[in-house]
């Protein structure tokens, strides 16, 4: 694939988020193109007195069995050149010009990953393979082979490819993730650009246990990646991440494009657990609560008149979920589960969902200023809910705003005293551009971008709508007092 570099240039400067590593692209039947047996790959030797690099080894022992991924994706668009403004208004009120205006383009995709199973098992993101109508996986030594998808985990972002060749396929093996130390040797393999193969690039592991990112391609709602500075880039998605003796302890998945040294590898020991459920169930099972949580932040224990510093806030509570069944509500404060204590929201989520679906936990709640254990059997995490979760953390850190409705446990404290229905503003994040835009706790929100804002649910789903246009300010009517007032507010560009 021919790539530009001013233009690749200019999309990186111009985005605003942390991009999942993949360049923009029905299962196939498992079949391989004729291909040369895999050669193995040997570091040349140095003379001298120098002593070698010790990522020569790494490299040789690793790179046979990093893959290139080519996909093919089908996308719907208007007639170039008329989509926006009035493309889209003929296209609304004249249903026959819908028709002949929408247009069916196949759109290729390029990214990395690595085989991890002599079967033939290849691991790669999920937002690399999601809806493709076709996955290509080629080797180093330039053979190719149709891949089929074995079954993928949105939650988090890890999906399972097979592909069969002749004899027996080289591997990376698989590491220990929880082993690895802040500071400790990252080298990460992969084909960035979808045209540089066999690039190795080396730095540290940066941090660990990072979450709240905000991915391109698709947000994963249970996040615990891990930081590095070794140098990752478009189409580095699905590759390994490897320790000094060569085995994967992480699979590289996003970069921060407008920041230096800044990559995300999700943890080995979680690709483990993915990939053995998805190749022995087909999918896999997460335990689910059935709870909304958010933080509890200072201003939200004062307005809820409790003394806490540490735990979660029960947002919401799902109707007929395990939660609402055995008696949490909207407004307990959660500090422990099955007895360690609760840290922020996605180390909360992804504690939950780790722990085995039927198992019963206790929760040690605080409600009106009292401590109470609630004991919850666990359920299995079902796709809409996890999907509504994902959503919720992005929503308030690209505005850094926080709402309720105005009846709910938090809502209630800083809503109007003579206002019965709608959503208010429960709290905004220092320096956000909601606060530079003047918005405020109590605001009362009327509408977004000129539609009326009655629940959190109608609020969500147009801020979702409006997420889709992130060069543009998201126009608010806000209530204060006994007046309106138009607020724009121009989301978070990092």
């Amino acid at each position: 694939m021919k790539i530009r570099i001013s233009t690749l240039a200019a999309v990186v400067v111009g985005l605003s988020m942390i991009l999942g590593c993949q360049s923009t692209g029905s299962r196939a039947e498992d079949t391989a193109k004729g291909g040369e047996p895999q050669r193995a790959y040997a570091a040349p030797a140095v003379k001298g007195s120098i002593e070698p690099s010790p990522f020569v080894d790494v490299a040789a022992k690793v790179m046979p069995a990093v893959v290139s991924i080519d996909t093919k994706k089908k996308v719907e668009t208007g007639s170039p050149g008329f989509d926006e403004p009035f493309g889209r208004l003929f296209r609304d009120l004249i249903p026959e010009f819908q028709q002949q205006q929408r247009r069916e383009y196949q759109v290729p995709g390029f990214a990395s990953g690595f085989i991890f199973d002599s079967r033939g098992y290849v691991v790669t993101n999920n937002h690399v393979v999601s809806d493709a109508q076709e996955i290509v996986v080629r080797l180093l030594d330039g053979s190719e082979y149709k891949a089929t998808v074995v079954g993928t985990d949105p939650n988090t972002d890890i999906a399972i490819i097979k592909i069969d060749m002749p004899g027996r396929p080289p591997v990376v093996n698989l590491g220990n993730s929880d082993a690895i130390r802040v500071g400790d040797w990252a080298i990460a393999v992969g084909n960035p650009f979808g045209r540089l193969e066999g690039t190795v690039t080396v730095g540290v592991i940066s941090a660990k246990g990072r979450s709240a990112l905000n991915i391109v391609g698709g947000t994963p709602a249970l996040q615990d990646f891990i930081q590095t500075d070794a140098s990752i880039n478009f189409g580095n998605s699905g590759g390994p991440l490897v320790n000094i003796d060569g085995e994967a302890v992480g699979m590289n998945t996003a970069i921060n494009p407008l920041g230096q040294g800044i990559g995300f590898a999700i943890p080995i020991n979680l690709v483990k657990h993915v990939s053995e459920e998805i190749i022995k169930y087909g999918k896999v099972s997460w335990g689910y609560l059935g709870i909304l949580p958010q933080e509890i932040t200072k201003d939200i224990a004062d307005a809820l008149g409790v003394d806490v510093k540490s735990g979660i806030l029960v947002g919401s509570v799902v109707e007929d979920g395990p939660a609402a069944k055995a008696g949490v509500r909207t407004g307990d404060i959660i500090q422990e589960f099955d007895g360690d204590k609760v840290g922020n929201v996605d180390q909360f989520r992804l504690k939950v969902a780790q722990t085995g679906v039927g198992k019963e936990v206790a929760l040690l709640v605080v409600r009106k200023g009292e401590r109470k254990t609630v004991n919850v059997k666990l359920a299995e995490r079902p796709t809409e809910v996890a999907r509504a979760e994902e959503q919720s953390k992005p929503k308030e850190a690209w505005l850094g705003l926080g709402v309720d409705d105005v009846s709910g446990a938090v809502g209630r404290q800083v809503a109007p005293s003579n206002v019965e229905r709608g959503v208010v503003v429960v709290g905004v994040d220092q320096g956000s551009p909601a606060e530079e835009a003047g918005i405020a706790p109590g605001d009362l929100i009327e509408e977004i971008n000129g539609e009326p804002v009655g629940n959190v649910g109608k609020y969500n789903s147009l801020i979702d709508k409006a997420m889709g246009r992130t060069d543009k300010p998201v126009l608010f009517l806000v209530k204060r007092d006994e007046g309106s007032r138009f607020v724009a507010i121009k989301p978070r560009q990092d």
